[in-house]
């Protein structure tokens, strides 16, 4: 939202990370690529890393009262795999492509959170209402109203052929959204009908037509394997688990498998010994 309107520096930022992803033109999410050049202001430069090999900039002359912790990467410059990427798309833009991306994007956020935040609640909104060039839904009040959660909406989305917002960041239990710049208008239209689907799917566990544990969003994603099982016992229909929306049909998109759990093997350690073979008796 900054890019061609103003800048860190103007605004009275001490330390700005200039993340690379999605502003300029490299993939957000999915772990990474998350990488820029950290700029600074002139009296923190004493404290940047060094290098061994390569001067950083930061230090081109050591000076003595200099307090560095050290070298923080192999690569000082970061991947050169992707900055010239970044420099190419920029040089490609302009600083007047650059400005009209910007805005843009501020345009289509504001526009999204106005339609959406008629059926959810949006988070940190200017005096005037507005947002920057993304925005936080918060779903937390539907776990106590529906028993659910910010995952479940995010697994659920991919029946509708979409892969989810940021989740839980940078509030937990919430969905912050930024529409990219270049996407159309009719775009951003399906994907708002998407999420007001599923709020309405919400409002029928709310109403109590459909259970809290056995409905199209607890149970989401639905693999092709479920859904064309040869038996089916769910309070909802095959086509509401697999084709909750017209548009869904035309290009089906399906998950390879249903819910797992995502963090179990973060939290449970795992431990693999190879069975021995019982030792002979020996004479």
């Amino acid at each position: 939202a900054q890019v061609g309107l103003t800048s860190p520096g103007h605004i009275g930022a001490d330390v700005c990370h200039l993340n690379l992803h999605k502003t300029f033109c490299i993939p957000h999410g999915g772990g990474g690529p998350g990488m820029g050049p950290i700029g600074i202001k002139a009296h923190l430069a004493p404290f940047m890393p060094t290098h061994p090999v390569v001067p950083t900039g930061a230090l081109p002359e050591q000076p003595a009262d200099a307090a560095p912790f050290g070298t923080m990467a192999a690569a000082p410059f970061g991947s050169s795999l992707i900055l010239p990427i970044s420099y190419a798309y920029i040089s490609m833009m302009g600083s007047n492509g650059l400005r009209e991306a910007s805005k843009l994007a501020i345009l289509k956020a504001n526009y999204m959170a106005k339609v959406l935040g008629q059926h959810y609640p949006v988070l940190y909104t200017g005096p005037n209402g507005t947002c920057a060039h993304e925005f936080i839904l918060d779903v937390r009040p539907l776990e106590g109203s529906a028993g659910v959660k910010a995952e479940d909406i995010a697994k659920r989305l991919m029946d509708y052929g979409y892969h989810a917002p940021t989740m839980s960041w940078p509030v937990p239990g919430t969905l912050m959204i930024e529409p990219t710049e270049s996407e159309s208008k009719a775009e951003l239209d399906r994907f708002c009908e998407a999420m007001i689907s599923i709020r309405r799917e919400i409002a029928d566990i709310e109403a109590g037509k459909v259970p809290r544990d056995d409905n199209p969003l607890v149970n989401a994603p639905h693999a092709a394997s479920v859904v064309l099982a040869d038996t089916w016992s769910r309070p909802y229909s095959r086509e509401t688990a697999a084709f909750p929306a017209a548009w869904v049909r035309q290009a089906k998109f399906w998950p390879t498998t249903s819910r797992v759990d995502n963090v179990y093997g973060d939290r449970h350690l795992i431990t693999r010994i190879q069975e021995q073979e019982p030792v002979a008796a020996q004479v």
